[in-house]
């Protein structure tokens, strides 16, 4: 086999020698976040991610549907989880807040943006976007999403993937706005399914529901004939996202 010296001269040879540490103390801060985040959330089941766009007002027809729809999932014995900002976040948090289960806010620390919202039982304060992304991951018994940009389009797209890969449990994910969504389904239908990107079957992992009351009762019909307690193998799942 021929050898090669390529490899070694992609490595930043100062990046050998250096003193100051701030790469491993950059490590153990992430560390320290999986940590503290998975204490402070440690018994929070069932819970429900919400997520949506930061750039909806109070009042908007969205803001208002994501607030009843909080509502319900809290009083109905769900711990809400939101991304603790403004926007859909808040509409989120402002529902379960005055429900009957805890809203929690896993806020990202961004430099454009104001902090958590006022509406949070339990928060949490993000320096990292993948230790956040986990933590919605692992705690949610099911995933709501409403209209937003590239961050909502990104959870979307992780807690697909974890799914249809086998990494993560399967739960409920459900799209609210089939207007707004129609289009990205109706493309994955013709380009992802129809070029073989991904099996007819994954379209399954999620559906459309409208009305606030149908979402609840979906997530119950999911798991009334398992409960939410998570199997041994789905809890294996979990800690080796």
């Amino acid at each position: 086999m021929r050898q090669t010296h390529k490899i070694p001269e992609l490595i930043d040879p100062h990046a050998l020698h250096t003193s100051n540490g701030q790469e491993a103390w950059r490590v153990l801060g992430i560390m320290a976040e999986f940590a503290i985040a998975t204490e402070r959330l440690r018994g929070i089941r069932p819970a429900v991610s919400v997520f949506g766009s930061a750039r909806i007002a109070p009042g908007h027809p969205y803001y208002e549907k994501t607030k009843r729809i909080a509502r319900l999932l809290s009083d109905a014995g769900f711990a809400v989880i939101s991304g603790g900002g403004p926007g859909l976040m808040h509409a989120a948090n402002e529902g379960a807040y005055d429900g009957a289960s805890p809203a929690i806010g896993l806020n990202i620390l961004l430099p454009f943006e104001q902090g958590g919202n006022e509406h949070q039982d339990i928060s949490y304060d993000f320096r990292y976007f993948f230790t956040r992304k986990m933590m919605f991951v692992r705690f949610a018994s099911a995933y709501v999403i409403l209209p937003g940009g590239f961050g909502t389009l990104d959870e979307l797209s992780e807690v697909l993937t974890l799914v249809q890969t086998g990494k993560s449990r399967r739960i409920p994910v459900i799209l609210v706005g089939g207007d707004f969504w129609r289009g990205l389904l109706a493309w994955m239908e013709e380009k992802l399914v129809g070029e073989g990107m991904i099996g007819a079957q994954d379209m399954a992992l999620m559906q459309v529901i409208e009305e606030p009351e149908a979402i609840v009762e979906a997530i119950f019909r999911f798991y009334e004939n398992r409960g939410f307690v998570p199997t041994r193998e789905e809890r294996e799942k979990m800690l080796n996202l």
